[in-house]
Formats: structure tokens, C-alpha cells, sequence
């Protein structure tokens, strides 16, 4: 039994280039972004946390560098995140 001839689709390879020419461009780029995303919940969870503990008068020398640490983080990933969808 004899195989039909299958003659590749130009159109199919050009796609498949063009996708490894910019995953080429930018390595890893899908799994950096992932990274972004879940840091930034991680400080904006923390953020919040440390925001109604604050609320609530814990120790406001203790709670108030771990909110400003926790809405760095947060401010950073989004700079990346931004900075990522520039290039």
C-alpha cells in the first residue's frame, strides 16, 4: 500500500519561520511573562495582607517596610510586564 504523496504547505512553513525566528529573537519569552503574572499576585497579595494590618494598628514599624517591600514587587513585575510587551 503506497503513501499519497504529501507535498508541504509554503504557507505552513513560512508560519513555522516566522515563529522560531521571534521565539529566537526572544527566548523564553511565554514562561517570563508566566513569572511576571504570578511575582505580581505574590506582591499584591502580600500588599494587601500587609495594607489591613496596617489597618487594624499592628506594629506599624514592623508592617509598614513589608508594605512598601510588597507594592515594590508589584510595581516591578508590572515594569517588566510593560517593558516585555515593548520589545
Amino acid at each position: 500500500m503506497s503513501q499519497p504523496d504529501i507535498k508541504p504547505n509554503h504557507s505552513q512553513d513560512q508560519e513555522r519561520l516566522a515563529r522560531l525566528r521571534a521565539e529566537a529573537k526572544t527566548p523564553y519569552k511565554g514562561l517570563r511573562q508566566v513569572v511576571y503574572l504570578v511575582l505580581a499576585g505574590s506582591g499584591l497579595t502580600g500588599g494587601v495582607v500587609f495594607f489591613f494590618r496596617l489597618l487594624a494598628g499592628q506594629n506599624w514599624a514592623e508592617n509598614l517596610p513589608n508594605l512598601a517591600l510588597q507594592l515594590g514587587v508589584f510595581a516591578l513585575m508590572v515594569g517588566l510586564w510593560r517593558w516585555e510587551q515593548r520589545r
